[in-house]
């Protein structure tokens, strides 16, 4: 928005809160913008993500769930650079693919994009600069550049800059000042030179690079602009950089910068420098924009833009202006307002030559009187070239006219000068491009003086500006100079005629295409064809080819090749024009192989192989591609099957692989059928190439049917080879069976036995049974597949019964030695000879499942039969478990000593023997479980068979933890037998304390304590191993206190030696408190003992006997803490004072004092004091005599030696109420503080006020004021009050004293006093509002208008409320801008805050719209007649539709008329439509019309059917009008004809433009005779109406006089046309001669060709030929190429 009283442009973008942006995540650590184009924010919950916001389509904002510590987007593309950690990398996000990523060695402080392909990074140390976008220049990693100043150290880098030419770089970097007399921020930036690597430390906040252009100078200069503030103030620097030795000295400039007094802590935070208007944008911290001028550092302009810090800062391009972003996230820009900036400058700063510069620096208006009253002072002085300066600076061209070089033209040159007119165009030249006018004057006397090299250049450095004369001043010199000003004045027929005649043809179609022309092509490519015909072939592909579409028929091309024989040419551009292939070329692509295959079959041969085309007549080519000997390609065309078939059988013509993939393309019948063919014709021939083809396609065809065909002819060796190709990856069983079949059949018996052994497909039971029956003189095909799939039975059964045993030993040697255990086992089924079963055992080198061999000759009781074999192994070494079980299987049955193999060997496997064992003998079981350690099974036999014994032994040795939970759970029946067992001969008889021990814990851990005891006292009171055992005495105390508490005492009397302690502890624990007793009285530990007394059996006097005999101070000791704990005071005092021990005296002290016995306390202390020197006993005895009333032993003890803490001594006495006693010990330390407090209840109220004021403390205030409160001295406590109320944070704890005592009258009073203290504060004016506001509201208002910018108005407000003080509450709202809530107060309550003006001024103000519609219903329910009145300032802001709608809705729409015809010129339709309905009611027929003709927003035809049926005429006339004005001419009319307003209906009709309409009301106006109608409507509708139907009406209705003037009228016309007429054909005679004679004298070549020029000169005047002109400068061919007009003007 702009502000014709300020020279910028401010704009606010958006809101980024409005777009869902995270208000916390606004700010300088993440929120990042590198240019105008993106915002990049970062968020961190509810989950991290980065916010893009696309600023040139801000609805549309990306989010992309990214971890990233920083993320930075690129100026102008979609990339994105993260950072994390040290990590950097780089994406973009429109391809989704990363583009580099590096890790940094250290951390990264900040970077920026310096370019569009380079990143700056600062570290801690250094700066880098990685370029990784871009075609050149790309590092893969960061390049060093520089290291960092020290000045830099411990500041917070804010921006990195870079010089346009990247040879200057600048680190800005902010820091607290830690020296208190600086500026409280510190600026320090590094400037750094890359070519000179050097840097300098300078002192700034803000800087950037600027480039400009000084009078005179021929380039630019280099600035360097930098802003720093510091103690003695704000300067704003620019200094040059790099100076050009051929420019002029740029001078430095250094500049206030000024800062308000309300921000004295500003600084500035960002710079940027607009390159087109040369103005520093320098932004502050406090949101103020200062604009300076680049050149000169004048203060152009300051204000604040933002009332939050705007942290990020870019160049708005679009404006030349500075883009940011506040902390609210208002993304603001500020910009030069063009219209009001030069004005500005001369209006406020007065400084015409700044307005000067500025204005032709940056092109602005504002200035054009200045610079037209300088030129004209200077041109009349005759200083033409200042003159010339003023006028090719001047702004937007004002000064470079025709005009004025009319005027330097005139200028007479003087001798030995340079004309003015020349000096002009060398300044314009200077400055940059000329004019239209200026480079026609400028070329006429260059190309005069023959020097075309200046034009060249010129047009070259784009310094002319290219038209259409300048191009033809040129043509007369030179034509390639011409062509290229066509070129750039875009003049295309020019351009294209220009080709032509420097022969430049193929260019033609590039050009025409890019400025999309069309010439004539046919004409051109005929003649270029009869030239060169490479180059005619070159320029046809460029026609056809045209990626707009063919600019000539293909058809045509080819006709004007073939005409010449230039087949080959004809067909390079065929296969070039026809590449689209497409559908409608197909008659070309057959005419393209036709050609071919006639002369030369070979190149169609290469076409068809292309596959280039698919459109061409394909039974044709197949035809003669078969006479022309291509086979192959008439296979791929025919589509007949008799057609293939014929030609498919001359297979050794064929490619046999193209004839393979061939048969991919035929249906499988057509396949089928083609095989058959080739087959039956010559199968030795075709078979290799059938089976081939069978393979291939065996999934189509189905292996089935292909297998009948190969059977049909009986071809078994196809069948093989065939089935050979498939079978491997086949599935099915038929073609496995049949390829074994076949293998069979063709004796390639090795193949069955591999299909044999590796296929998983076939059915083994029917290969079985076929190769039993093939007789085979090998079985091992056999044998296989029965080993395979478990017909081991079914084999030995069918060797054994054929006599074939060798092949059963072949079977268990060879094939699978696995097999032997089946095969001894059908062996055995088929009653074989033993002797023979055990040599074929013997026999086997295999290794033999023993379990399996062991299994099948058990079930049939034939164990023994393998002893031999098992014998022969265990002799060969082997100790695999399998044998020995078998071996222990056979002792066990033999009874060969099994008890001894059991318990000797370790190779057979426990479980299975013990399984084995357990019905033949129970305790050979228990052997081998005990053996192997099968603990359930050893459990489970034992249990079955009673063997309790053996399983306790076995459970003492095993120690398993786990073994004894399973034995002594609560479920097991034979739990006490087991215990019987452990506890009277397991345990007795093991020596091993781990054996022993373990078995203790399972009892323990089995919860079995009756058990245990019986155990423990098995093993430690009778004689044992483990009698001494000092753990398992204390064990067995242990377990007895938990489980028979009786047999303790016995326990600790019988046992010595157990740990005395933890017994004790132990019983105490369990209550066993006089076992315990009886335990430390037996070992002499009197203080345990004592201390049991007192503690746990609680026995004083037990305690006092037992103390007595033992007499020990310890033991005094702990009964004087029983007894102090039991609250007999004297007694433990006298027990502490027989112990003399002085130790516990807080907790003696504390007890005694809240017991009252000070008198036995003064006792204790006196003695306690003997040894201690303890500030608590002093203070305690100080305190301890003033509660005994002994103030003079007090003073006296004071007056003594003592540590006594006396103002705790005091607090504690006074909190006693012994004031007098607090009054002696606060005067003798002169706490005037607490003597204030102390004499305040001592009745002395004015020494209390002296006393505090010496204290000068606030809490004291405090007290005496309460105190004075009470007493009703209420001119003490204003006097205290006013000390307090200065104190924010104690006034709300007076005020509600005061309160609370009912003493608001001495409040207020105090609160008005406290208003003229010098240290009156907010809370003051706040708290006196609120007690006004509670008691005194009369006197609120005056009060809140003298103090209102002085309250907390947010406080007040809520007390106005409670108070119900409208007006004041109001007041209050307005004052803290809360005019929403100011307007709702006014209209909820009116009756006491509601004012008119008031109510405007706020109601305009409110941001929530809907309260303004709420006022509008409260001004129509309480103030109507001041409705228009408000209607009146909200019309900016109201929704006019929903207005109307609303006062629609409660039928007030008269009320508001005047606003609607204030917004009537909006042209809304509900306010149009509103307006009518009140005119139609008021019957205001004039000002409706006007309505309806000024705004068409209204439903015409609604309110035309409306209007229609009014009883008023001129409403009537409005509906007609309505009619009329959309084209409904019908219903017009006819209102009219009902009326009889004839007028309106003719001028209808004559606007309708409708012959019908007109002719319908004519016959309307003869049928009702009236005649003088009919006249007028001849007249008005002349042009509509026929003549024949007028005549017509004429001659039936007698109405010759009326149509008279008609019909003269139209004779008049007749003359007038057949006049015409015959001029034009005069006009046309005239031409066709003229052409007949110039086409007799032109020649047969026209202009343009054969080096003769189009153009001859500046005579040349080109003839009109009678043809149609062609910009070419070619036509049609007449019996020869005809001259035509070249389409330049006449020079």
């Amino acid at each position: 928005m702009a502000d014709s009283g300020r020279p910028i442009s401010f704009c606010e973008h958006l809101q980024l809160s409005a777009l869902g942006v995270q208000p916390a995540s606004i700010g300088f650590a993440s929120l990042t913008m590198e240019s105008d184009r993106f915002i990049c924010v970062r968020e961190e919950q509810p989950s991290n993500q980065v916010v893009i916001v696309d600023l040139a389509d801000a609805n549309n904002v990306m989010r992309r769930p990214i971890n990233a510590e920083s993320a930075i987007m690129h100026p102008v593309e979609k990339i994105i650079a993260l950072r994390a950690q040290r990590q950097l990398q780089i994406f973009n996000i429109e391809l989704k693919q990363k583009v580099k990523s590096h890790m940094m060695h250290e951390d990264v402080s900040f970077w920026k994009w310096l370019s569009h392909t380079t990143l700056g990074i600062v570290t801690e140390s250094s700066v880098y600069h990685w370029t990784c976008l871009g075609s050149t220049g790309v590092t893969e990693t960061p390049v060093k550049v520089f290291d960092r100043d020290a000045s830099l150290a411990g500041h917070q880098i804010i921006n990195y800059r870079s010089s346009a030419d990247g040879k200057w770089l600048v680190v800005v970097g902010i820091s607290s000042n830690p020296n208190p007399a600086g500026f409280r921020i510190k600026g320090s930036m590094q400037l750094y030179s890359t070519e000179r690597k050097v840097s300098q430390a300078i002192e700034g906040h803000a800087a950037s690079f600027a480039e400009l252009r000084l009078e005179g100078a021929p380039s630019d200069s280099k600035l360097f602009a930098f802003s720093v503030r510091n103690a003695t103030g704000s300067k704003l620097h620019i200094v040059e950089i790099d100076h050009a030795a051929s420019n002029p000295v740029f001078a430095k400039k250094a500049v206030d910068v000024f800062f308000p007094p309300e921000a004295s802590n500003d600084f500035p935070v960002a710079m940027q420098i607009s390159k087109r208007f040369g103005i520093i944008y320098l932004v502050t911290k406090y949101g103020f924009i200062h604009l300076y001028d680049l050149e000169t550092g004048t203060c152009i302009y300051m204000n604040r833009i933002s009332g939050e810090t705007i942290f990020v800062t870019a160049e708005h391009e679009a404006t030349s202006g500075i883009i940011g972003v506040n902390r609210k996230g208002q993304v603001l820009s500020v910009s030069v307002d063009e219209d009001a900036f030069i004005p500005y400058i001369q209006r406020e700063l007065a400084n015409p030559e700044l307005a000067f510069k500025l204005a032709s620096r940056g092109n602005l208006p504002g200035a054009d009187d200045l610079y037209v009253a300088r030129f004209n002072q200077l041109f009349q002085t005759s200083q033409f070239s200042e003159a010339a300066k003023v006028a090719a600076n001047s702004p937007r061209g004002i000064l470079r006219t025709a005009q004025t070089i009319e005027q330097f033209k005139i200028v007479p040159v003087q001798a030995g000068q340079l004309s003015p007119i020349l000096q002009y165009f060398g300044i314009l030249l200077e400055k940059g491009k000329l004019n239209t006018f200026e480079s026609l004057e400028l070329a006429r006397p260059v190309l005069q003086q023959n020097r075309k090299q200046l034009l060249e250049k010129w047009l070259k450095e784009d310094k002319l500006d290219c038209s259409e004369e300048l191009g033809d001043i040129v043509r007369q010199h030179d034509t390639t100079l011409a062509l290229s000003v066509y070129l750039r004045a875009n003049v295309p027929h020019k351009v294209v005629a220009s080709f032509a005649e420097t022969g430049q043809f193929n260019k033609i179609v590039v050009y025409a295409q890019r400025v999309g022309y069309t010439p004539d092509y046919p004409a051109l490519l005929q003649h270029i064809t009869r030239l060169n015909p490479e180059q005619g072939a070159e320029f046809a592909g460029q026609l056809v080819n045209n990626e707009s579409g063919p600019l000539i028929q293909v058809e045509k091309v080819v006709d004007v090749f073939m005409s010449q024989n230039m087949i080959q040419q004809a067909t390079s551009f065929l296969l070039d024009a026809l590449k689209e292939n497409r559908p409608d070329q197909a008659h070309l692509q057959t005419r393209l192989l036709e050609m071919n295959l006639l002369s030369a079959p070979q190149v169609a041969d290469a076409i068809l192989g292309n596959n280039m085309f698919s459109h061409y007549d394909r039974p044709r080519i197949a035809n003669l591609c078969e006479k022309a000997g291509l086979l192959q390609r008439a296979l791929e065309h025919y589509e007949d099957l008799n057609d293939i078939k014929r030609v498919v059988v001359h297979s050794n013509l064929l490619n046999a692989d193209w004839l393979v993939e061939y048969f991919g393309k035929l249906t499988v019948d057509q396949t089928l059928e083609c095989m058959n063919e080739m087959l039956k014709k010559n199968m030795a021939q075709n078979l290799q190439v059938v089976v081939n083809i069978a393979r291939k396609y065996s999934d189509l065809v189905g292996p089935v049917r292909l297998i009948e065909m190969f059977e049909s002819f009986k071809s078994f060796e196809g069948l093989y080879y065939f089935l050979g190709g498939i079978v491997n990856l086949s599935q099915d069983p038929e073609v496995h069976f049949k390829y074994i079949q076949a293998a069979t059949r063709t004796g390639m018996i090795r193949e069955v036995e591999r299909i044999c052994r590796e296929s998983n497909f076939y059915n083994p039971e029917k290969v079985k049974n076929f190769l039993k029956e093939a007789k085979l003189s090998d079985q091992l095909p056999l044998i296989i597949v029965c080993d395979r799939f478990g017909f081991v039975h079914d084999l030995v059964l069918y060797l054994y019964q054929n006599g074939l045993a060798s092949a059963i030993e072949i079977y268990v040697q060879r094939v699978n030695s696995a097999r032997t255990p089946q095969v001894i086992g059908a062996l055995l089924d088929v009653d074989c000879d033993e002797t023979i079963i055990k040599s074929l055992l013997a026999s086997v080198v295999g290794p033999i499942p023993v379990d399996e061999l062991v299994e099948e000759v058990e079930k049939r009781n034939r164990l023994k039969l393998i002893l031999p074999w098992i014998d022969s192994k265990i002799q060969q070494g082997l100790q695999d478990s399998g044998l020995y079980n078998a071996l222990a299987k056979i002792n066990i049955d033999s009874n060969n000593n099994p008890e001894g193999f059991l318990k000797e060997n370790n190779l057979y496997d426990p479980l299975v023997v013990g399984k084995y064992c357990e019905k033949r003998d129970p305790y050979l079981a228990y052997i081998a479980y005990a053996k192997g350690f099968c603990d359930e099974e050893l459990v489970k036999i034992t249990n079955e068979n009673s063997m309790f014994k053996h399983q306790a032994r076995y459970l003492v040795k095993r120690r398993s933890p786990e073994l004894w939970a399973q034995v002594l759970a609560a479920d097991n029946l034979h739990k006490r037998s087991l215990v019987d067992q452990v506890v009277g001969t397991a345990v007795p008889e093991s020596t091993n304390p781990d054996d022993v021990s373990v078995t203790v814990k399972a009892f323990l851990t089995a919860d079995m304590p009756h058990e245990l005891i019986e155990l423990l006292e098995k093993i430690i009171l009778e004689p044992s191993a483990f009698s001494d055992n000092a753990n398992l005495k204390k064990l067995l105390v242990l377990t007895a206190v938990k489980a028979d508490k009786a047999k303790v005492v016995g326990y600790v009397e019988k046992l010595d030696g157990y740990d005395v302690p933890e017994i004790a502890a132990i019983s105490i624990e369990h209550g066993l408190y006089e076992e315990a007793f009886t335990v430390y009285k037996k070992h002499n530990m009197h203080l345990e003992a004592v201390n049991v007394l007192v503690e746990y059996i609680v026995s004083l006097d037990r305690a006092v006997q037992y103390a007595q005999k033992a007499n020990q101070p310890q033991v005094w000791s702990r009964l004087a803490k029983a007894q102090l704990d039991g609250v007999r005071i004297k007694d433990s005092i006298d027990s502490y004072v027989k112990a003399n021990d002085p130790s516990n005296y807080l907790e003696v002290i504390e007890t005694a004092s809240h017991a009252g016995k000070e008198e036995d306390l003064v006792r204790y202390l006196q003695m306690a004091r003997k040894t201690l020197r303890e500030p608590k006993i002093d203070t305690e005895l100080a305190v301890a005599f003033a509660k005994t009333d002994r103030l003079h032993d007090m003073e006296e003890f004071l007056n003594y030696t003592n540590v006594v803490d006396q103002l705790a001594a005091g607090e504690q006495v006074f909190e006693a109420g012994l004031y007098e006693a607090a009054k002696i010990l606060f005067s003798s330390i002169s706490n005037y503080a607490r003597l204030a407090t102390t004499l305040i209840y001592l009745g002395e109220n004015q020494a209390a006020v002296d006393a505090a004021r010496k204290a000068g403390n606030t809490q004291v205030w405090k007290q005496v004021n309460a105190a004075c409160i009470d007493k009703k001295e209420f001119r003490l406590a204003q006097i205290c009050g006013l000390n307090l109320i200065v104190h924010a944070e104690e006034l709300p704890a007076l005020i509600s004293l005061y309160e609370k005592r009912g003493h608001s009258d001495e409040l207020i009073s105090m609160m008005e006093a406290g208003l003229g203290l010098e240290r009156a504060h907010m809370g003051m004016f706040t708290e006196l509002s609120v007690l006004y506001a509670k008691y005194k509201s009369d006197r609120m208002m005056e009060h809140l208008k003298l103090f209102w910018s002085r309250i907390n108005i947010p406080k007040v407000l809520k007390a106005a409320e409670k108070a119900h003080l409208w007006p004041e509450l109001v007041f209050l709202y307005i004052k803290y801008d809360e005019f929403d809530n100011a307007a709702l107060a006014m209209m909820e309550h009116s009756a006491d805050g509601w004012e008119h003006n008031q109510f405007k001024d706020v109601i305009v103000k409110v941001a929530n719209i809907e309260i303004c519609y709420k006022s509008l219903t409260f001004y129509l329910q309480e103030q109507p007649t001041l409705l228009t009145d408000l209607l009146t300032v909200l019309i900016n802001r109201l929704d006019h539709t929903r207005t109307v709608n609303m006062f629609r809705r409660t039928d007030n729409l008269p009320l508001i008329k005047p606003y609607l015809i204030a917004v009537q010129s909006k042209n809304i339709p509900s306010v149009n439509a509103a307006l009518h309905e009140i005119l139609i009611e008021e019957e205001d027929y004039k000002t409706l019309r006007d309505s309806i003709d000024a705004y068409d927003a209204y439903e015409a035809l609604e309110l035309a059917s409306r209007l229609e049926r009014h009883e008023l005429l001129e409403f009537r006339r409005l509906a007609a009008h309505l009619y009329k004005k959309n084209a409904r001419w019908e219903l017009s009319i006819s209102l009219s004809k009902q009326d009889k307003l004839f007028k309106d209906a003719m001028e209808t009709a004559a606007e309708s433009n409708s012959t019908e309409v007109a002719e319908d009301l004519l016959s309307y106006f003869v049928d009702i005779g009236s005649k003088e109608c009919f006249a007028a409507l001849l007249f008005i509708c002349y042009d509509l109406l026929r003549r024949d139907v007028v005549e017509e009406f004429s001659w039936r209705h007698a109405l010759t006089d009326y149509i008279m003037p008609y019909r003269l009228q139209v004779m008049r016309e007749q003359q007038t046309q057949m006049a015409s007429l015959e001029e034009q054909v005069k006009k046309l005679t005239t031409k066709q001669v003229e052409k007949e004679e110039e086409a007799s004298e032109q020649p047969v070549i026209g202009p343009g060709f054969g080096g003769v020029k189009m153009i001859t000169g500046p005579g040349f005047v080109p003839q009109p030929t009678g043809f149609v002109p062609q910009p070419t400068g070619f036509g049609m061919p007449n019996g020869g190429l005809q001259p035509q007009f070249t389409g330049f003007a006449p020079f």
